[in-house]
């Protein structure tokens, strides 16, 4: 199984992420803005950053990246993709996960541990979790106020296609709990398909318990269980 992380001008975590998949065992190489080449990665990971230094949006300009052209394509097809914090930013600009990332409600740039409650497991990304699992995972961000219509939050409950809220310690969902505003603690959805996962929080910072969690290896797992069973997404 090899990883592809992407690499924009104003990526700050594609070496976090790199590290975190070499810390899982598995290839990985790094895919450059400007290439159209996916290098035959089955996962793709979009990390985070300041992809064009944010101008005009977050993620907006990334969006129209040579690479993103070749992984809207490897997702319609079935490719599995995860794009953490900036790249969440920038799957929602590319119309491949629903909503939109506002600025944080207290409007100031929030970096710390936070805790998330895994809502589905039986995701590519969630098979190593339990459904109420919370995990301690970092976030750095300053627009990641998740918002979407009340209407098309009832869809994303309906189709389960809401993975992670944040929580407290414990797992309740609480206004205290929520770092940024994000619409009913909305911390990671995927698409109806759920090949495609974007989240705000940082999973390839909680890899090792030497840097205050290995929480977010189980993502990393999951994924590595998900192709050991032998189910993968077909791809044309």
């Amino acid at each position: 199984m090899r990883f592809g992380v992407v690499t924009f001008p104003g990526s700050n975590c594609d070496y976090d992420a790199y590290s975190a998949i070499k810390t899982l065992g598995e290839d990985v190489v790094f895919l450059w803005h400007q290439s159209a080449d996916l290098m035959n990665s089955d996962v793709i990971i979009l990390p985070g950053g300041f992809s064009y230094g944010d101008y005009l949006r977050s993620g907006a300009i990334a969006r129209f990246s040579p690479i993103m052209k070749s992984v809207i394509k490897f997702a319609h097809e079935g490719g599995l993709v995860i794009g953490i914090c900036n790249g969440f930013q920038v799957l929602v600009e590319s119309g491949l996960l629903p909503g939109a990332l506002m600025r944080n409600e207290h409007l100031r740039f929030a970096c710390k541990y936070i805790y998330i409650r895994v809502e589905k497991n039986d995701n590519p990304f969630t098979l190593d979790c339990a459904v109420g699992d919370v995990l301690k995972i970092p976030i750095a961000h300053k627009d990641g106020n998740y918002y979407n219509f009340q209407a098309d939050i009832e869809i994303l409950k309906k189709n389960q296609q809401i993975l992670f809220r944040y929580c407290d310690k414990d797992g309740r969902i609480t206004e205290a709990g929520n770092p940024n505003g994000s619409i009913d603690n909305i911390a990671g959805v995927c698409n109806e398909s759920g090949n495609v996962i974007g989240m705000m929080p940082h999973p390839e910072r909680a890899v090792e318990d030497i840097l205050g969690s290995s929480d977010g290896m189980k993502l990393f797992e999951s994924v590595k269980k998900f192709y050991k069973q032998g189910v993968k997404f077909e791809r044309a």
